[in-house]
């Protein structure tokens, strides 16, 4: 009865996307922040030229800076990737855009209007949206679209967040949006409403699935309805060939994405 009412519920608060408005996310292996490795940082405009050299798609992580605007950074912290340390929220984008990330001697964080120009759409690009608790989803939503007004070619926004698509679905619902998810091996009852509530809340375009999760029969279900499943992160021969057996396109790095080029 709970499962019938799910699905009923499915077609009443999220309904599938028209499928040429996400047909070009399909059948696309994206780069996972760039074509990173030795030389080329994650989140790097090394690593994005990289990806667009070898003619993949391209994911990367998008966040706040003081000043507002969007910058491609995945840590809220600036140590791991930087000689730095604090909050990247701390430093204004053209403080933020002076730092150099470690792996090379010339890329500093970029900022989405970079990327943007880098890519200039060659490549297919999704932009993760990150958030937490205390994030103020209209300014990093905002920031995000401003960023995107008059450009050309395929992009998507997607978050683990069901407020940043939601806010999309509410205020610029041409721009493609997805919605992260993770099963983390959990498929009691109470973990499967929650995924329902949060498709529900979030009304996207696609999802972004957890590969170690799949084949997962929530996802499966999406799928069929008509919404694209991507995975991620694709990190193995093995995780890929499941990649392309249950979704449609995989957000790949290291020996995942290498198992795609000899596909």
């Amino acid at each position: 009865m709970l499962y019938l009412l799910s699905i009923l519920l499915d077609r009443l608060l999220a309904p599938p996307p028209q499928a040429e408005k996400v047909a070009w996310l399909k059948g696309v292996t994206y780069a996972h922040r760039g074509l990173h490795g030795p030389g080329l940082p994650e989140n790097a405009l090394s690593a994005f030229a990289a990806a667009i050299e070898a003619g993949y798609g391209i994911e990367c992580d998008v966040q706040r800076s003081s000043d507002g605007q969007a910058m491609v950074f995945h840590d809220w912290e600036l140590d791991r990737l930087t000689a730095e340390t604090g909050l990247v929220i701390e430093r204004s984008a053209a403080k933020l855009g002076q730092i150099k990330i470690i792996g090379n001697d010339e890329d500093t964080i970029p900022s989405l209007r970079q990327l943007l120009d880098l890519v200039a759409g060659r490549v297919p690009l999704l932009i993760e949206v990150k958030t937490r608790p205390s994030t103020r989803i209209p300014a990093i939503c905002l920031a995000v679209r401003r960023m995107l007004e008059g450009y050309r070619g395929p992009v998507a926004v997607m978050s683990f967040d069901p407020r940043v698509s939601r806010w999309f679905a509410r205020h610029s619902s041409h721009i493609v949006r997805g919605l992260v998810m993770m099963e983390e091996g959990s498929r009691t009852l109470f973990a499967r409403t929650r995924r329902h509530i949060a498709l529900w809340q979030a009304k996207p375009d696609f999802l972004a699935y957890d590969i170690t999760d799949m084949p997962s029969r929530f996802a499966g279900s999406q799928r069929k309805r008509g919404f694209p499943v991507l995975t991620w992160t694709v990190n193995s021969p093995d995780l890929m060939d499941r990649a392309l057996k249950h979704g449609d396109g995989p957000i790949a790095e290291g020996a995942g994405i290498t198992r795609a080029v000899r596909s």
